[in-house]
């Protein structure tokens, strides 16, 4: 067996591994006596097989697997011995050589390897970053506890229907009858809102429903059939208005409070305010820091100006997602997928170096602040610990969800040295242009 590297550049390689008939033919022997003890053909005993029919039944088999085991180990032991860094893993050349499988003296295979690139990034004070801040004015303010009253409204019965109420009707076409329907106002086009908006309740209205209700789910949920059988439905029908429901803020008491906020946390208007403005704060803080990390990554990437062997990537790449991606799809993305990959390399040098460990509790603390952002999404605020920490657990459970987390909690040691190590440049910014930013 011989084995002949051919050093392409710093980044690429190429392993060529040759095999004569005595490396493998004992191993072929083996393999075939293994199979005929467990051969189970018809006309004779288990195990009593003429070698010479195993031969023909499973030598193409068994050459294949010694060959393939024969050339990983060597190429493995090869990686190992001298101590090669690599990007993804081997790929088979992409002009292999020919190998006779039929009647074989020797073998030969040629692999081509990425090579990762050295890292050697350092942060000093002498690494200027900016940190953009955002102060809370008066209007914002304003605006966000108005959001904040509305988010926690309900529907009331209202005197008429305004453009974004909702009217509850009846529907009546002939002998068929809809009770209770729900029509909501907000999702209409203008066009169509027009004709809705002023309602009262007692209001009769004849209503084209295909004109006035173009969403088919919409309009199948709205007459209780499924979306294939609307057409069976009539398109002209008489509305009756039975209610107007409108949506209206919560009201400034200690109920909300307690609702938004938690039970006790704030006793009155002024103490309300306060905890709106340290929440408007904290999310104002999650920008700033989003922007810091963005600015951090970048400055550090721009910072090692890592080479890497991108010919072999984009086929490495292909193969890893077992070609579910065409190369055009490939070159479009790969310039995201290189600066990613790029930060990975110096994350993990920096961890290294700085010494800085991955917890469970750090993982659980971030699943569960992950777990509190869906919550919250969905208006859920305030959610029990014992609650997050159970959905945090099933988010933990999958495999992929984990390493996303795991990998979240890395940027969050990294960065958080970075930011304690490099000198932080102060600026402020309007809310408008953080968002522009961050986009």
């Amino acid at each position: 067996m011989k084995v002949t590297k051919n050093q392409v550049d710093d980044l690429n390689m190429t392993v060529s591994i040759a095999l004569e008939k005595n490396d493998w033919a004992e191993l072929r022997k083996k393999k075939l006596n293994e199979y005929r003890r467990t051969a189970d053909i018809r006309g004779f005993r288990r195990g009593m097989a003429p070698m010479s029919l195993i031969e023909k039944i499973h030598g193409g088999q068994a050459l294949a697997e010694v060959v393939n085991k024969l050339v990983t180990d060597e190429l493995n032991k090869f990686i190992e011995e001298n101590k090669l860094k690599l990007i993804g893993e081997p790929l088979p050349s992409e002009k292999p050589v020919e190998n006779n499988w039929d009647d074989p003296d020797r073998f030969a295979f040629d692999f081509d390897l990425g090579l990762a690139p050295e890292v050697n990034v350092t942060v000093t004070a002498e690494d200027k970053i900016p940190y953009y801040t955002v102060t809370v004015t008066k209007e914002a303010l304003a605006d966000y506890k108005k959001g904040l009253l509305k988010q926690f409204g309900q529907l009331e019965s209202g005197e008429k229907a305004g453009a974004d109420d909702f009217v509850i009707a009846d529907f009546v076409s002939g002998e068929q009858k809809v009770e209770g329907a729900y029509v909501a106002l907000r999702s209409m086009s203008d066009d169509v809102k027009k004709k809705f908006v002023g309602l009262k309740k007692g209001d009769t209205k004849q209503v084209d429903i295909v004109k006035s209700f173009p969403n088919e789910a919409d309009r199948a949920a709205m007459f209780h059939v499924k979306k294939e059988e609307l057409d069976t439905l009539p398109v002209k029908w008489t509305m009756t208005v039975k209610d107007v429901k409108t949506f209206v803020d919560a009201p400034l008491t200690q109920a909300t409070f307690d609702q938004i906020f938690g039970e006790g946390s704030c006793k009155d208007e002024a103490a309300f305010d306060a905890k709106v403005k340290e929440r408007l704060q904290a999310e104002y803080a999650q920008e700033s820091d989003y922007r810091f990390m963005v600015d951090a990554k970048e400055y550090l990437i721009n910072k090692a100006a890592l080479q890497l062997p991108d010919a072999f990537m984009k086929r490495w790449i292909k193969f890893a997602n077992d070609d579910k991606f065409t190369m055009e799809q490939i070159e479009a993305e790969y310039d995201l997928f290189a600066k990613d990959f790029r930060w990975n390399l110096i994350r993990t040098q920096l961890m290294k170096d700085q010494d800085l460990k991955v917890t469970k509790d750090d993982v659980m603390k971030q699943a569960m602040n992950m777990a509190s952002y869906q919550f919250a999404m969905y208006g859920m605020q305030n959610v029990p610990e014992e609650h997050l920490a159970k959905y945090a657990e099933q988010m933990l459970g999958d495999r992929q969800q984990a390493e996303r987390i795991v990998e979240r909690v890395e940027d969050d040691l990294t960065i958080d040295y970075v930011r304690k190590t490099a000198t932080i440049e102060k600026k402020k910014i309007s809310l408008d242009k953080m968002r522009e930013l961050n986009k």
